[in-house]
């Protein structure tokens, strides 16, 4: 596999600015990116080391754009481990992302609710997460150039960000919530038991992205910031199959509040 410091070199040798915030787009969220000023746009399948996206809706695009008068990256979509990525692949772009610089590195994604008073179209920021993937990103040799060997998980979604984001939000009078997100391997959606196992250990919400990224992330010491959309009621509160189109509907609604949630906050960055 590419090492990721000469991605980096090739992405930074292009990208006419320098970005110090990145956004990762989950699931029907992808839009987002393209609400900006585009600098440039590069498809994953022209960067180095990046592997082809296949989840719905994934873009696969990797954009720099003007939000609130900064540069930021955009990662239209993500690569997850159900599509038989290894986690080096899937927390590649991660890597990269830290050799170029960028500090902040904000992660979203769709996830199903756990809670009854987290109906669908809830906010949801992150706390803490419970990694029930079966898999650590950091497993193998560990690079010294990113980071230490046993990194603390404390407080790994920064409680500056977090308290900020609080802020802005209750200024524009948005309804956000918090949350432990609990990441699942997939492809397969939860049985009732998983969910009702999952609830009983504090998770409020289930999905299978995103837990390899914030480790990783802050194994090279990115301060992490991260939203769920919820985009369904998990199986434990309705009988119902779950659909894309269910899903997709839901994050774009709610996307557009996050948005301006996320701008405001990268507009307050230094």
């Amino acid at each position: 596999m590419m090492d990721y410091r000469n991605t980096a070199g090739w992405l930074s040798n292009r990208l006419p600015q320098k970005p110090e915030s990145a956004i990762i787009l989950g699931t029907g969220l992808s839009d987002m990116a393209e609400a900006f000023p585009l600098i440039m746009t590069i498809p994953y399948t022209d960067i180095p080391g990046f592997v082809n996206s296949t989840a719905p809706s994934h873009k696969g695009n990797l954009i720099l754009a003007e939000m609130a008068g900064k540069a930021v990256l955009f990662l239209q979509g993500r690569f997850h481990f159900y599509e038989g990525h290894s986690m080096e692949q899937v927390v590649f772009p991660t890597r990269v992302l830290a050799a170029m610089g960028v500090k902040n590195l904000i992660v979203t994604n769709a996830a199903g609710s756990l809670r009854k008073e987290l109906p669908p179209g809830s906010i949801v920021q992150l706390i803490d997460h419970i990694n029930f993937m079966g898999r650590n990103p950091l497993v193998g040799h560990n690079d010294e150039d990113l980071g230490e060997r046993f990194p603390s998980l404390n407080q790994l979604y920064d409680p500056q960000h977090r308290e900020l984001c609080d802020q802005i939000a209750l200024r524009h009078g948005i309804n956000t919530f918090k949350g432990v997100y609990l990441a699942v391997s997939g492809p397969s959606l939860e049985t009732k038991a998983e969910c009702a196992a999952f609830a009983m250990w504090g998770a409020d919400l289930v999905g299978m992205s995103t837990v390899p990224e914030v480790i990783a992330a802050r194994h090279a010491g990115l301060r992490v910031l991260a939203y769920s959309i919820v985009t369904n009621y998990s199986n434990l509160f309705h009988e119902e199959a779950h659909s894309q189109d269910e899903i997709r509907h839901h994050a774009a609604i709610a996307g557009k509040q996050l948005q301006t949630i996320l701008s405001d906050f990268i507009a307050l960055q230094d």
